[in-house]
């Protein structure tokens, strides 16, 4: 499971005393724990399904974190955000480019909004940006 990467990826940063990458993976790891416990407590189990929205979740955190240093110019604290970024994108799946996106669109009978996004957010989690998805079905 991804969770199980993550644990041991956090473990290594921790004996290559790397902060940056250790600090990002710790607050995956609080997350998760949390949902997880939300979850047991409703009789539910949470996955990797879960686990790629959190970080997708914390990816978006992040990039308002950076854009509050940029406006301020902290160079220092921009480049470290970079990298925790960088460390929770090679935990994500391949994103589906915009091509792709139009291609699968144009395969579906039904071209409706509420039945494309249910289609994506159904079929292609984690693997796609719903509001990109979006503004390419409103061009259409």
């Amino acid at each position: 499971m991804l969770i199980d990467e993550i644990k041991a990826a956090n473990i290594k940063a921790m004996k290559e005393r790397d902060n940056v990458t250790r600090g990002v993976l710790s607050v995956i790891l609080t997350k998760y724990k949390l949902q997880e416990v939300e979850a047991r407590s409703q009789g539910k189990e949470i996955g990797d399904k879960e686990l790629i929205a959190i970080i997708q979740k914390t990816l978006k955190e992040l990039a308002d974190e950076k854009e509050g240093y940029v406006k301020v110019g902290n160079q220092e604290r921009v480049d470290a955000i970079a990298k925790q970024e960088a460390v929770l994108q090679g935990y994500l799946p391949k994103q589906l480019s915009e091509q792709e996106i139009r291609d699968i669109i144009a395969g579906l009978e039904d071209k409706s909004v509420p039945n494309v996004m249910k289609h994506f957010k159904t079929n292609y989690a984690g693997q796609v940006d719903m509001s990109l998805v979006n503004s390419i079905l409103r061009s259409l």
